[in-house]
Order: structure tokens, then sequence, then C-alpha cells
């Protein structure tokens, strides 16, 4: 009798520990992370949200009920001054003005937070100088998939010890380090233990101030990232001098779905540096080339192998100087990416003058549901040539003809195609020079 009480003694206790963690919990059910592999990248841009969401589990066991409900409230209530609320393997810390003591409590978190798999802690000013504090307990957290460290100004020494961290998460299958100017020149500081391999899947380096030397080192390191599908180093100004060795490294990430060269200094001889590694990226998804003002010229001297990539749904080319003889090129490129999604080619003045032939061909991208073609100087032929095509696009839901003068006064061309449309979302006609007739229209 005296060993049932006991049983019962002990299985009374689990219950009211569990019932406590499920109320601490809101009541929800702990659930793995799910496997996302679709086109979207975090940026981890600031969230402006009213209610924010640290999600975590509390599994490390504890002696007592009291000294576990001591614990859970302490948490409870530094997460509440943050306006957090708690759900399950994710610490949000984003954009939460974190202070020094903050970062203290933060940090005593993370022992009882064993499978802990996310963290991010994004735009707080004062991670940098102080992130290790947070390194050094990384061992606690080794089950970390998501490290997320954007806009933290970081110092030289936070690199340093990031790197050695590193080694202590081998699940890790996302790094942002984007907006840390102190990233630059010493990539290799942070990525070295990379280079015994990885399972890294997301990196995203977006303007970190790299050296040319950085880019060579990021080539030099693709091949022994085989799991990686998402690779962002825009707003990198020199990486377009290490391009050879970057492409050839690019040769080696078949998986590669997301590639962004945003603002990267790219120039004409760029395009035909990438074209010997794109076909070797047939799982490629996004393609981002935009604001290389220099690009332009380069493509007239490609061999076309951007064809190749099939299964291509995002192609930006915005604000590249594209030249008449781009056009050409991509006249008979773009038509063979059948499961394009969005066309970006705005804000290329040079292409108005000679894009009827590659507008009538997009009749042939059936799957095409956003195209931007705004500022390009379009002249009455493309337009008409746009309009024409637009009824052989079912899927379009955004259209942006903004900054076309020549739209004024022929938008009942575009509108009467436009009428079969039943996905259409969003039209932009800023700055078109419409007339009486054509606003009588659009009412």
């Amino acid at each position: 009798m005296s060993q049932i009480r006991k049983k019962n003694s002990s299985e009374g206790e689990t219950k009211s520990q569990t019932s406590f963690v499920n109320k601490f919990l809101g009541g929800s059910k702990a659930e793995s992370r799910k496997e996302n592999n679709d086109l979207k990248t975090t940026d981890s841009q600031p969230s402006n949200g009213l209610q924010k969401t640290a999600t975590f589990d509390a599994a490390k066991p504890v002696s007592s009920e009291v000294e576990f409900r001591s614990r859970m409230e302490k948490n409870e209530q530094f997460l509440q001054k943050l306006g957090k609320k708690a759900v399950n393997k994710c610490l949000d810390l984003n954009n939460c003005g974190l202070t020094r003591a903050d970062l203290r409590e933060t940090v005593a978190l993370l022992p009882i937070l064993p499978d802990l798999e996310e963290l991010d802690i994004s735009w707080n000013d004062f991670v940098g100088g102080n992130l290790h504090s947070i390194t050094q307990q990384m061992h606690l957290v080794s089950k970390l998939k998501i490290l997320r460290l954007g806009s933290c100004r970081l110092t030289t020494e936070d690199v340093r010890a990031l790197g050695e961290a590193l080694e202590m998460i081998p699940e890790l299958e996302e790094l942002n380090l984007s907006w840390n100017s102190k990233v630059g020149g010493n990539l290799p500081l942070v990525l070295q233990n990379f280079q015994k391999g990885s399972k890294i899947q997301t990196l995203e380096l977006v303007d970190c101030a790299l050296t040319s030397e950085d880019g060579a080192f990021v080539g030099q390191l693709l091949p022994v990232l085989q799991s990686l599908e998402v690779l962002d180093l825009s707003m990198n100004r020199n990486i377009g001098g290490s391009l050879n060795r970057l492409a050839q490294g690019l040769k080696c990430t078949s998986n590669l779905r997301v590639l962004k060269l945003h603002s990267c200094g790219l120039s004409q001889k760029s395009v035909k540096t990438l074209d010997t590694a794109f076909r070797y990226l047939g799982e490629l998804r996004k393609l981002d080339l935009s604001c290389n003002k220099k690009l332009g010229g380069g493509f007239e001297d490609s061999s076309a192998q951007l064809a190749l990539l099939k299964h291509l749904e995002v192609l930006d080319l915005h604000q590249c100087s594209l030249t008449a003889d781009d056009v050409v090129l991509l006249t008979q490129v773009i038509p063979l990416l059948s499961n394009l999604q969005e066309l970006d080619l705005s804000a290329n003045k040079k292409v108005g003058s000679c894009s009827e032939n590659l507008l009538s061909r997009l009749r042939f991208l059936p799957a095409l549901k956003s195209l931007l073609i705004n500022n390009c100087a379009l002249e009455t032929e493309a337009f008409t040539a746009l309009a024409e095509s637009s009824t052989h696009l079912p899927a379009l839901e955004i259209l942006n003809l903004s900054w076309n003068k020549c739209v004024g006064g022929n938008l009942k061309l575009l509108l009467e195609s436009l009428k079969l449309s039943t996905c259409l979302q969003v039209l932009r006609l800023s700055s078109c020079s419409l007339v009486t007739e054509d606003v009588a229209l659009l009412g």
C-alpha cells in the first residue's frame, strides 16, 4: 500500500507539472518544425506586429515542482516584458530593443531550452560586442536549426566567437548575418567550420561589406555545402570582382533554388561568367541580378544558358541598363522559361523601343503571375503587343505599367484584353499620361 501511495503521489506531481507547462504554453501542442522548401527567404526584417511570439520547449528536468514553477514564471515575466508569448521550439526576439540586461536574461533561458530549433535576435543593437555571452552557451542548444543575427552591429570579436560556436550546432540549416558590416573581411572566421561539411540550406549575407576575397572564399566553400538551397549575397558591391571563383563553386550546388546577386557590382562580363554555371543549376527557382547597372550589354554576348533553367519561376532584371541587343537575346530565352511566374524588367529605359517581339511572346508563359515593366519608356507598338499577349496570361495577378507615357489614350486596348482575366489583383498606372477617356474606362 505504501508503494502504491508513492506511485500515485509521483504521478500526481508529474501531472501537475504537465498541466502547468500546458498552461504556460497557451495550450498549444508541441510540434516539430516543418521543413519548408518554398521560394520564400527570410531577410530578418524587423517585426512590427503588435503581438510577437517567442516559442520554445522547457524540457530540462527540475528537482521539484516549486523550482519548476518559479523558473517558468520568471521566464514568462521576462517574455511578457518584451511583448512576447510562448509557443514551441522557437525563441524570436527580433527587433525587441534588447538591453544588456535583457541579453543576460536571454542567455539564462538557454539551459532550459535543449530542444530549441530557432533563435532570432536580429535588429537588436546591444547584441553587438556581447554575442560571446550567447555563443558560450551554444552547446546547450545543439539542436538549433535556424540562427538569425541580422543587423546586430556585430564586432570582429563577435564574428570570431560565432565562428567557433557554429561547431557546436551541427544541425544548423539557416544562417542570416545580413546588415553586419564587420562580417566583411572576416567571413572565413565565421564560416571556417563549414569547410568540414555542413547541413546549411540557407545562407544570407546581405549588405555585409564583403570583400573580393570574401567572395572567393564563398566560391571555395560552395562545393562542400551540398544541401545549400538559398544563397543571398545582395548589396555587396565587391562580389563582382570574385565572380569567376564564385561561378566555379556554383557548379557544385545542384540543389540551389534561390540565387540573389542584387547590387553586387556585376559587369557585362559577369553574364558570360554566370552563364557557365547556369547549366549546373537545374533546380534554380529564383534568380535576382537586379540593380547591377553595368550589366547592360552582357546578355548579347552570352550563350543563352539561361534557357536551361527550366524550373525558374522568378527572374529579376530591373535597373540593369539592358540594351536593345540584350532584349533580342532575352526575346529568345524568356519564352522558353515555361514555369516563369514573376518577371521584372522595370527601370530599363532602352527596353521600350525594342520590346515589341519580347512582349508579344509572353503568351508562351501561361504561369506568369507578376509582370513589372514600369519606367521602361514603352512605345505604342510594344504596348499593343502586350495588350494582345495579355489574353494568353490567365494567371496574371500583378501588372505594373507606371511611368510609360504611351499608355495614355491607349488604355482601352489593354482593358479589353484584361476583361477575360479573373486573377488580376493589382494594376499600376502611375504617371501614364492618362486622358479623360482612360479614367472613364477605369471607372
